[in-house]
């Protein structure tokens, strides 16, 4: 039985949840983070130790900005007034992507992982202004002051979730199949799930049935 200790997760849905709701698509937003916080407490219960869960791309900046302000907002309240309890809770967060937010946003991204920092129940990796390509070559820039041969270990050295490892799964609700430029390289060997519920529907029940098949999988990892 495969054991799980990182679990990746697209969430996707919850704008058209918003509208398909007769709501605005920031509805949707807010009730996504609902989900968030059940999948956190289920992570917990399965003795999950990383959990990434894909927030905002590089691409999103390209949404209407009243959409995007209001994400800003939804997570700048959430921090606010969730940090101590996850602080409580012994979590860790840790933000990965470009950190170019505003001089406000920064901060207390910045204070939320400090305070969490020698947390070691579950990490949470929250993936931020983060796309896939930037990162890798982000990664290459930091190998190239060395001007050295470059090998995988030391791209995977260079990349935001260094000493993170590789996630075991990935989970994209929405019923959409790829990967939108989400963990590349980390997911390389990782098994996929494509839900078809959007983020809001999602629950505990679902996270669950794709952890116990998860387990069940035989990975051969190029092998027989």
């Amino acid at each position: 039985m495969n054991h799980i200790k990182h679990v990746a997760i697209i969430m996707d849905g919850n704008g058209r949840w918003g509208i398909k709701h007769k709501k605005s698509r920031n509805f949707g937003h807010k009730e996504g983070l609902k989900t968030v916080e059940k999948i956190i407490k289920s992570s917990i219960k399965n003795k999950i130790k990383y959990l990434t869960l894909f927030a905002f791309s590089t691409e999103n900046w390209k949404r209407p900005k009243k959409e995007v302000n209001f994400l800003f907002s939804l997570l700048e309240n959430f921090l606010l007034r969730k940090i101590s309890s996850l602080n409580k809770q012994n979590i860790k967060l840790k933000i990965i992507g470009k950190k170019n937010f505003s001089k406000k946003m920064h901060k207390l991204l910045d204070i939320s992982e400090k305070k969490t920092s020698k947390n070691n129940r579950l990490q949470i990796n929250l993936a931020l202004n983060y796309g896939s390509k930037s990162e890798l070559v982000h990664s290459f820039n930091e190998i190239n002051k060395d001007k050295k041969k470059i090998n995988e270990n030391d791209i995977s050295k260079h990349l935001y979730t260094q000493n993170i490892p590789d996630p075991d799964l990935l989970i994209r609700t929405g019923n959409t199949q790829r990967l939108s430029n989400f963990l590349l390289w980390q997911l390389a060997y990782s098994e996929i799930f494509f839900e078809k519920k959007l983020w809001p529907d999602f629950n505990e029940r679902d996270y669950k049935k794709i952890l116990e098949k998860f387990k069940k999988i035989k990975r051969n990892y190029g092998n027989i």
